[in-house]
This record gives C-alpha cells, structure tokens and sequence, in this order.
C-alpha cells in the first residue's frame, strides 16, 4: 500500500480506541496485522482498523456493515465499531474490535465445530429481515480473479489444468452468470483465519471480513474445507467433524444425512481452482517453484478436468 496510509491507518486506529490527546496506556504497541494488496490491518490496543482494497465499493461496504452490526447475527459476526467505512487516502477503512484469532500452531484445537455452527446461523437467517440491498457474495468473483491473474502471470507448466479444470466448471461458478438459487446470506470466503474470539461479546468464537458477504449459494462456504479434504490437505476426521456440525444445526447447503458432494461439488472445484491459480502466479512472481502442497491442488486440478463435475438444475455451462 501507499507509504502514507499505513501511518494514517495506525493513526486511526489509535483514534478509535481512545482521544487522540490522551496518553496511551495500551500495553499492546501499535502492530500490523496483515498487509496485502485486498486489504490491510492494524492494531492498536483494543482496536484494528483496516483499510479495504483499493476500488471497493462504498454502498456495498455499508450494506455489508450493516449486516454485521445487525441484531439478529448477533453472536455470529464480529460487528464494526461504526457502520460507516471512512475515505483515508483513497482507502475505505472501518474500525473493529480486536479479536484473538485461531492459533495455528495448533490445529488439533481448530474449531471446526464452532465454524460449521456460525456458517448454519448465517445461512438460516432470513434475508428478508436484514437491512436492504446487500449484494452478491463474492466467492465466484475471487475466484475469476485468480484466474485472471494466472493468465496475467506469464507461462508456467501448471497452468494448463488449472485451466482446464476452470473451463469445466459451470457458469455461474465462474462469475458469468447469477447463481442458481442465490437466496442465502453468505460469508463468501471462509476458512479458520476468518473466526476470532472477543470476550466482551455474545458467543466464544465469531466470523469476520465482511468483504466478501451476500446473497449467494451457501455451499460455496463450506467449499474450502471441502477442496481440502478431497485433496488429502485436511485430514477425513477434522472434515467429518466440520461437515456433522453443519448438518446437526440444520445448516442449508447441504442434506441433513447422505451423500453431500452433490452440493459441494462444483464450489468445492472452484476453490481448488482459485487456490492453485494464485499459488502459480505467487511463484512466477517470486521465481520459485511449488511447494509440496501447492503442487497437491494443482494436481487435484489435473485430476478433476479428467471427472465432469455434479451439475444440478440451473448450472448451465
């Protein structure tokens, strides 16, 4: 990011947890969290601000806020400090509480259950009683993206069945055309990074990022555990665990009993996509080969475009 926003996003951080004019007792020193081209955060005591990715639309912002701060997804998602993103330097930025994330040096306490539990909440909440206007979850535009920046990347000798396995895929799931049956309200890129915990508020663990929440097909969440399984990067048991939990809550996306991969099918492949597509441009763009799991996903992509994927009805190619 631009090396005047970072200083005015500490700046502001620090003005969300306390008069500018005060003297800062925080014990925590000034710390940031991520810096990405889609997105950075930083913290100040009790406060991380984050400035969104360049471009992102301000109405689609507030909406998606708004949703957070609603009462009725209280104890599911994080909510804002204010539901209104401010401009900093050309940057949208908005103001959060801190949250302890998922520790992952120690994935045997991963919080699978608690995942699949808030994702059935979100999926069951009727968008009819939110604020109006929320957009389109945007789990099918990230991965055309991917996909556009693997084309940007120059050659590499395992693009070619990611893209095969892309062009397989039905329409909608690669962003050229709307979603069939879109009428759920979706988180839109989860995985365990997007789940924290605040002791002040209702619930042990809840989601966050907005960014990428709407209206949408509430088995693209559930798709990246998915395309980890089926490609022998999560272990059977930790799905197993994540896949009963959703079903024991009633979550939507899938049947209560039986075979899921007709659901999850088509978002499962999608992510695996997206997933290998960015892996190849970050290593033609550091000039390093795949690592071992890199290469796993590209492989599952290999193996895919050989299988047609589950269509259901209105996954015109």
């Amino acid at each position: 990011m631009p090396a005047d926003v970072l200083p005015a996003l500490t700046v502001r951080a620090r003005a969300a947890t306390h008069p500018p004019s005060a003297v800062c007792t925080c014990a925590t020193p000034d710390r940031v969290l991520a810096d990405r081209p889609d997105g950075t955060v930083v913290r100040h005591g009790g406060t991380v601000a984050k400035a969104h990715a360049p471009g992102t639309d301000p109405v689609e912002l507030s909406r998606r806020l708004a949703v957070a701060a609603h009462a009725d997804l209280s104890g599911v998602l994080l909510p804002p400090l204010s539901p209104t993103p401010v401009d900093l330097h050309g940057r949208l930025v908005t103001c959060w509480p801190y949250g302890t994330p998922v520790d992952p040096e120690v994935p045997e306490d991963a919080p699978w259950e608690a995942a699949a539990t808030l994702l059935a909440r979100l999926h069951t909440t009727p968008p009819s009683t939110l604020p109006a206007g929320l957009p389109p979850m945007r789990g099918p535009a990230k991965a055309a993206r991917a996909i556009a920046r693997l084309r940007a990347a120059g050659p590499h000798p395992a693009a070619a069945p990611v893209l095969r396995a892309w062009s397989g895929l039905p329409a909608w799931a690669r962003a050229e055309a709307p979603m069939p049956g879109a009428g759920a309200l979706c988180h839109g890129d989860l995985h365990l990074g997007q789940l924290v915990r605040h002791p002040a508020l209702e619930g042990p663990w809840l989601l966050i990022d907005v960014d990428d929440m709407g209206l949408g097909v509430p088995a693209w969440d559930l798709a990246r555990p998915a395309a980890w399984y089926a490609c022998g990067l999560l272990p059977p048991d930790e799905w197993t665990r994540f896949l009963t939990a959703y079903q024991q809550v009633g979550g939507p996306a899938v049947p209560p009993e039986g075979d899921p991969w007709a659901a999850l099918d088509v978002p499962a492949r999608a992510l695996t996509v997206q997933t290998a597509a960015l892996a190849i441009a970050k290593s033609v763009a550091a000039d390093r080969p795949l690592d071992e799991v890199q290469q796993a996903v590209v492989d599952a992509c290999d193996r895919m475009a050989a299988v047609p994927p589950q269509l259901k009805p209105g996954d015109a190619k």
